[in-house]
């Protein structure tokens, strides 16, 4: 496993091994899972392709859209 090296002020220093402690986790261990949490948040490659581009229904329509009430104009 590799590891990674950083420097943080020591205020931040202090607020992540509050935290980390709060998880019942090491410091590392607190740091590795937020970071993978960043690097992997988001949508899957190719996500709105597989899920969205799968529709083998009838073409959509839509519905025929109402006229605009008429309102008094503001003055």
């Amino acid at each position: 496993m590799a590891q990674i090296h950083c420097y943080v002020p020591d205020d931040v220093a202090v607020q992540v091994s509050k935290k980390a402690a709060d998880c019942h986790l090491s410091v590392s261990k607190y740091l590795a899972r937020l970071v993978k949490k960043d690097i992997t948040s988001g949508w899957p490659d190719g996500y709105f392709e597989q899920v969205f581009g799968q529709w083998e229904g009838a073409p959509l329509q839509r519905q025929q859209q109402g006229d605009f009430e008429k309102r008094e104009e503001l003055k």
